[in-house]
């Protein structure tokens, strides 16, 4: 047998799924003293003007604003922020290059301007992209170090420049989390640091900046945030009764309100109720963890640039239905949180993997992404692998031919798979 056949083998044996079960059930006992908090929250249509305020009281004035161009110069979203900013003379520098996959270089160039300009906090504008690029420019500002330096687990243990996290999608959550992806841009490689430290201080809620999304980007960040509830309610090990209610809760919000954002944009009590949504997912994936879906969705990513909230939404149900039996009866509680009936665990589970597609079909979403090619398999493999174990207490610890099988059923029936 070949070197890397016999790794493969070691991989799938139920020693190898041992080991990461006691990885896991070790992690969790340090999860005891890891000071996890919350974001404080300004809530409300119209909110975002409250936030220079906010900034002076903190005695700040002189911040940077970290967002991507159509925010910036098309959408112009920052407008009315930039006025109330204006008017209580407080300074700022606005840095709108962030990339749909945030890379090393935008990290890079975004501390050369933080330490440049002088500034001392930073508000992060947008989606998961310019929040996470604005997790990395504190991080790598306090520690001195590229962006691959930091990642992985607990490397940061500094206190970063204060951020104030405003999304503009209702998805990602990557204003309550504790993880930053970041793209390398010569591997193409997806990879987050992860620091309680670098979870932003505030995050601003505010359902209009959200009212002009396109129905597109609404359905995949609300199903991104289905995701998060998701995978971290199915996981295990990790919760506290905390992230197993905000779990319930997101589930809750998304299955009533997902549907109606979607249809009109302008409904701001549906546009409200999202946000929140991805908020308490957020959150409760900090703790609790993603999985599998994740591991894979950031390789598409990382490869074809595939967005994110597309990725997750489409992979999804593939996860979900492949954990099979060992993820049932989490599944069912989610079903009847939602109110979908079945006379059995199994029953409700599969009904609920079932509305998951009909939802992603109402809106548009594809049951299958066409974009991986055969020779990449092998390589997205290796890095979800390296991802999702030992961290992730996802309902099964997945060997290669796992990942192989279910990235087939991602690609459609019939498609092969070659080594």
């Amino acid at each position: 047998m070949k070197v890397r056949e016999l790794n493969e083998s070691c991989k799938s044996c139920p020693f190898y799924r041992a080991g990461c079960r006691i990885y896991q059930a070790v992690f969790k006992l340090g999860m005891y003293v890891i000071p996890w908090g919350m974001p404080q929250t300004i809530e409300g249509p119209g909110c975002i003007r409250k936030l220079p305020d906010l900034i002076r009281s903190r005695g700040f004035d002189n911040v940077l604003i970290v967002t991507d161009e159509a925010l910036h110069t098309k959408l112009r979203l920052l407008d009315p922020f930039l006025a109330e900013m204006n008017r209580l003379n407080l300074r700022y520098t606005v840095y709108d290059k962030v990339q749909p996959n945030p890379t090393d270089v935008n990290v890079r160039e975004g501390v050369e301007i933080f330490r440049k300009e002088g500034c001392q906090a930073i508000v992060a504008f947008g989606g998961g992209s310019p929040m996470d690029c604005a997790k990395g420019i504190g991080a790598c500002h306090v520690k001195n170090k590229s962006a691959e330096k930091l990642q992985g687990l607990f490397k940061v243990l500094h206190r970063i420049p204060t951020i104030f996290a405003v999304p503009t999608t209702a998805g990602t959550g990557s204003e309550t989390t504790v993880a930053a992806v970041i793209t390398d841009s010569q591997t193409h490689h997806k990879a987050s640091i992860n620091d309680v430290s670098i979870m932003p201080k505030y995050a601003i809620l505010d359902p209009e900046l959200t009212a002009g999304l396109p129905g597109s980007i609404t359905a995949t960040t609300g199903m991104d945030a289905l995701c998060h509830a998701v995978e971290a309610y199915t996981n295990h090990t990790y919760n506290s009764r905390l992230e197993q209610k905000l779990c319930r809760d997101a589930v809750r919000l998304i299955h009533d309100n997902l549907l109606a954002a979607y249809a009109d944009g302008k409904n701001l009590k549906a546009r409200m109720a999202m946000q929140k949504a991805a908020f308490y997912a957020g959150r409760a994936f900090t703790r609790g963890c993603v999985g599998n879906v994740h591991a894979l969705g950031h390789t598409l990513g990382g490869l074809y640039g595939t967005p994110h909230g597309l990725a997750m939404s489409v992979i999804l149900p593939h996860v979900m239905r492949q954990y099979g039996a060992k993820a049932y009866r989490r599944l069912a509680e989610l079903a009847d949180v939602c109110g979908i009936g079945g006379a059995t665990q199994e029953q409700k589970a599969k009904a609920f993997i079932c509305w998951i597609e009909q939802t992603n079909a109402k809106m548009n979403i594809p049951a299958h992404l066409d974009v991986i090619r055969d020779e990449d398999v092998p390589q997205i493999i290796r890095w979800a692998k390296k991802e999702a174990n030992p961290l992730y207490p996802t309902p099964a610890v997945w060997s290669t031919a796992d990942y192989r099988r279910c990235i087939a059923s991602i690609r459609g029936a019939g498609k092969e798979e070659t080594t």
